[in-house]
């Protein structure tokens, strides 16, 4: 549909509906507050909505539902809108309601004996994780955007981030959750065991399926005792092969202890020194290759000699050119934003085609490697800048290029890298979900079979298809 050409009209029963269930504050039909709505984060996806929805309790969000099972009006669940494929975004025909989670942000229940939290899908991560630390316990999920990203995307996209090596996916964090079903039913899973064999753990359906199958509104959260000592090491590296072979005397020496093991370039390194303000080089000199590594316990004493072992392993064995051990908070924060800036400083040289993969961790240096190579090959004026979280396979290779060239070469470059994740039996979506962008994609290359069964799943717990339509699956 064009800009600015008149959208779909919304039928007048629903219209009514909404104003009548929800404040003055829940309904947003302006189209200059609605745009917000309607881009993606980086700004590079658009799509068009009549009607922006902000219930502020689960009641409201299963009474909207409602509405729009008996009118057939297709919603689309929106939490942080930090995503990265557009998964939470309307698509362009200007027929989909846009459902803003973000006014569901209480924390309903803090249990410290129990280690764990309630809180409602709007909730900030950064929040939860303050609400942790004030009762000494520690919600582990971290990613760059946890200052404005809420819970029910994390759950929506399964998200990974930093800490995924020692406390796994989000999936692994929840125990329970409250979900309104398609038909406006609302399902009260928010228990928070630790066993429960009664039949199948529905939670699981629900967590990484995006908003297609149903909306998640609450959400246990399962907490970990506070690390007190974190130790976080800097190691410039000559490949991809050392950084895996490092992994493996870390692992050796350190077991668990290690939550983050992450890959940088040389160039991506220097590259974020010489754009992001404040920021310095962890260690002298080039390298081709750096790995960011932090070790944390809940001990209060012990760990660096513990950590100094195991970085004598590493230098006996010849894979470290030089290294440091973050001696204040200042400096092991200075590490984690040139780790977690690579975005925002590479994208001073050019228009990022970003992507999001995983393959198994000793299948890492074969993908850099054959990737580098047709990048450099057949792709020029392309930038390739690869980086990301070595302990569970996950790479984003991030391809820089002049805008004017994006629609020639994103294609082109994203199904070649898709190819070979897929042909080394990875996946093309490691933790940001697959959303509108990757759908084509994983079409062409999911299994017929396990393709068919989320086909089945779909149509089976939302028959009119009004579940963030166009999403994961194209839309029938």
């Amino acid at each position: 549909m064009a800009k600015n050409s008149p959208l779909p009209p919304l039928p007048d029963a629903f219209l009514a509906g909404c104003r009548t269930l929800l404040d003055a504050k829940g309904v947003v039909d302006d189209p200059d507050e609605i745009a917000s709505y309607t881009v993606d984060f980086w700004r590079q996806w658009r799509g068009q909505s009549p009607l922006v929805l902000r219930p502020a309790s689960t009641a409201e969000v299963a009474g909207i539902v409602a509405l729009a099972a008996t009118s057939g009006v297709a919603l689309v669940p929106q939490s942080g809108n930090t995503g990265l494929v557009a998964g939470g975004i309307p698509d362009p025909s200007g027929s989909q309601v846009v459902l803003s989670l973000a006014r569901l942000n209480a924390i309903r229940h803090v249990d410290p004996a129990g280690d764990h939290l309630i809180v409602e899908a709007g909730c900030v991560l950064e929040t939860i994780q303050e609400a942790a630390r004030g009762i000494e316990r520690y919600f582990p999920l971290s990613l760059g955007a946890q200052g404005s990203c809420r819970i029910g995307g994390n759950i929506a996209t399964n998200a990974g981030g930093l800490n995924v090596l020692r406390y796994g996916m989000t999936r692994n964090l929840v125990l329970g959750l409250e979900v309104v079903l398609p038909d406006g039913r609302i399902w009260n899973g928010l228990r928070a065991l630790r066993k429960d064999n009664t039949g199948f753990d529905l939670k699981q359906i629900f967590i990484g399926s995006e908003g297609t199958l149903g909306i998640v509104t609450a959400a246990a959260l399962r907490l970990v005792p506070l690390p007190r000592e974190t130790q976080t090491l800097w190691l410039g590296i000559d490949s991809p092969e050392s950084a895996v072979e490092l992994l493996t005397i870390f692992a050796r020496e350190l077991g668990d202890l290690v939550s983050s093991f992450e890959l940088l370039s040389g160039f991506g390194v220097e590259t974020a020194v010489r754009f992001l303000e404040g920021v310095r080089a962890p260690i002298e000199g080039s390298h081709p290759w750096h790995v960011l590594i932090e070790v944390a316990w809940n001990f209060t004493e012990g760990l660096g000699q513990r950590v100094e072992t195991a970085l004598t392993a590493a230098m006996e064995s010849e894979l470290v050119r030089d290294g440091t051990i973050a001696q204040s908070e200042a400096q092991r924060a200075n590490m984690w934003r040139i780790r977690e800036g690579q975005s925002e400083a590479t994208r001073e040289l050019g228009f990022i085609v970003r992507s999001d993969v995983t393959v198994q961790i000793n299948d890492i240096p074969v993908l850099c490697k054959r990737v580098r190579a047709w990048t450099e090959a057949e792709m020029e004026g392309v930038i390739l800048v690869p980086f990301g979280h070595v302990g569970d396979g996950n790479l984003h290779f991030n391809f820089i290029m002049p805008e004017a060239r994006v629609a020639e070469l994103k294609p082109i470059l994203l199904g070649r890298l898709y190819d070979e994740v897929t042909a080394l039996n990875g996946s093309i979506s490691a933790e940001h979900g697959i959303g509108r962008l990757k759908r084509d994609d994983l079409e062409r290359l999911k299994d017929p079979v396990e393709l068919q069964l989320m086909k089945t799943l779909k149509a089976t717990l939302d028959p009119k298809g009004i579940m963030n339509p166009g999403a994961i699956l194209r839309a029938e």
